[in-house]
């Protein structure tokens, strides 16, 4: 199987960030993403000695790496008063999140000593790692409306062109199931157009959190295997 969308990337991690460290998930990162842009071109990915994976093109140049977009939050601190009661719940997910469909890649060259986009989205507190209000940010940022992260989203421009429109950037990261038919984020839980910090308020919260995120793990991951069976 040239992706095993069962996979747990903590397994050859060796006990470290599978963000840097998983070779299989990287290998898969370079499977999934190298591939025909919206435009016609040919995204293809590169490994190279001191960058995670990297293109360059008449594109241009990118230095990618990898990011969870789905969190358990199993080991944050400010959370534990919750999670603690609900442990069993807790590492249900943080298996799920540990799969192919709960990763994709995002630039992370640092400009100007700024964050990077997955720098920014972890301690933004508007954000808080949460993938479906980071997807809203990147739907805002086509619209070239403002949001949280659309000056981190700036300095990166050149990545978000290559895929023309919000339409696009979902379809090639197979994020479909996250979105409506509209075009609208579905997010996991209410949203306040980014007015209030995003928080569990209880036991119920993170469990309705829990199952929506599950659902959508489930559903890329089988975009992901459909699509991988293709290039067999």
């Amino acid at each position: 199987m040239i992706v095993d969308t069962t996979f747990n990337v903590h397994s050859d991690a060796h006990g470290g960030d599978p963000d840097s460290t998983s070779p299989t998930l990287r290998r898969y990162h370079k499977i999934l993403w190298s591939k025909v842009l919206p435009q016609g071109k040919s995204f293809e990915l590169k490994e190279k000695s001191g960058v995670y994976l990297y293109h360059c093109s008449d594109l241009g140049e990118f230095i990618l790496g990898s990011d969870a977009i789905t969190h358990s939050y199993k080991n944050h601190k400010r959370k534990n008063w919750l999670l603690k009661q609900i442990p069993n719940e807790v590492n249900e997910l943080f298996d799920f999140g540990s799969t192919i469909g709960a990763f994709i890649v995002f630039p992370n060259n640092r400009i100007g000593r700024k964050h990077t986009i997955n720098q920014a989205r972890g301690v933004n507190s508007l954000i808080d790692d949460r993938f479906d209000l980071t997807l809203e940010c990147i739907r805002l940022f086509y619209l070239g409306q403002q949001s949280p992260l659309y000056d981190t989203f700036s300095r990166y421009k050149n990545f978000f062109d290559l895929f023309e429109n919000f339409e696009n950037y979902v379809r090639f990261f197979f994020l479909d199931d996250l979105v409506d038919e509209k075009q609208n984020v579905k997010f996991y839980l209410r949203f306040d157009d980014f007015k209030t910090r995003p928080k569990f308020s209880d036991i119920d919260d993170y469990l309705f959190y829990k199952n929506r995120v599950i659902d959508f793990i489930k559903s890329r991951n089988k975009r992901i295997e459909n699509y991988a069976l293709k290039l067999t």
